[in-house]
């Protein structure tokens, strides 16, 4: 019986220390000294980074006008809880302003804090994992121009097991993919910039898809709309299926104008960000919607037997 016990307790310590180290954070870059991030970065560069990637809808402090403040502390209603969303100014203390370019790249290409904890994917690094070295140095470049702002956000409120950061680690191993975007030579410029501007900056499939019971987009649903985080709305389908009968130049103009083909003007989160694509340049916007308009067409979940 003791003999039994013991190599139960040592097949849990096995088991444990194996847990341990399949869930551990892999930052993309596990050494600091990575020359291509220590390149001086190009804030203007970066300024259309920050509006490609949407970043001031989640991290502009709440109430105040000003989308440069990014004080963080909006709440995200989830299924699994409420995710608070961090200060990322270049204050010191209570924002990003002692973080190395390298510390940025790692949160956004693979989802590891500077701490070597994990992010939970309600920030989007399983798209911004496909973003280019050169985009994440102009980002910083551009993030250190703005006003430092004070103030942390409060504790995400997630109950047990989700509590614990290292279960993220089990999530990555089946949904975070870091494959590079690859230019498509079966297709033109304007499509494979749309490619990567939708895909990976844009992070469009994040909210217009539905996701399974773990959270993860679900593939069949891509871009087919879904409910938004907070399951008190709905997020359009953008695949031919719904908005097949926009031209590209139609969905071009809407992320300027934010006005639809059908003259809806354009509410909620999408509100935000037209804020952000209307500032991007013309070329952007046509190849956002060269891209959109090349999408395969699928049902809205809910319709034609499709579920979530």
């Amino acid at each position: 019986m003791i003999r039994r016990l013991a190599l139960s307790a040592l097949l849990l310590g096995v088991a444990a220390m194996a847990a341990w180290l399949v869930s551990a954070p892999r930052p993309a870059f596990p050494n600091p000294e990575v020359p291509a991030l220590e390149v001086p970065g190009d804030p203007a560069r970066g300024r259309q980074v920050f509006e490609a990637a949407d970043c001031a809808s989640c991290h502009a402090s709440p109430g105040q006008e000003d989308w440069r403040h990014l004080g963080g502390g909006l709440a995200l209603p989830t299924p699994f809880g409420v995710f608070h969303v961090p200060n990322i100014s270049p204050d010191p203390e209570d924002g990003i302003g002692r973080w190395r370019t390298v510390d940025l790249a790692n949160a956004l290409l693979s989802g590891v804090s500077p701490a070597r904890t994990h992010y939970y994917p309600a920030f989007p690094y399983t798209a911004f994992a496909h973003m280019r070295v050169e985009d994440v140095r102009d980002l910083m470049a551009y993030l250190r121009t703005l006003p430092p702002v004070r103030g942390r956000a409060p504790p995400h409120e997630l109950t047990f097991p989700l509590s614990i950061r290292r279960t993220v680690g089990f999530w990555k191993l089946l949904y975070l993919d870091r494959t590079p975007i690859a230019a498509d030579p079966t297709r033109d410029d304007a499509w494979n910039r749309g490619h990567y501007l939708v895909e990976a900056l844009g992070h469009c499939a994040e909210c217009h898809s539905t996701r399974n019971a773990l959270g993860a987009v679900k593939s069949r649903t891509r871009f087919a709309g879904g409910p938004d985080a907070g399951n008190v709305g709905f997020v359009p389908n953008i695949t031919p299926a719904r908005i097949g009968g926009w031209s590209a130049q139609d969905i071009a103009d809407m992320l300027r104008t934010g006005v639809t083909p059908q003259l809806r003007v354009v509410g909620s989160s999408m509100a935000d960000v037209v804020r952000n694509t209307a500032a991007l340049p013309p070329q952007d916007r046509e190849a956002i919607a060269a891209y959109i308009k090349a999408l395969p067409a699928r049902p809205t979940p809910g319709e034609s037997g499709e579920r979530d």
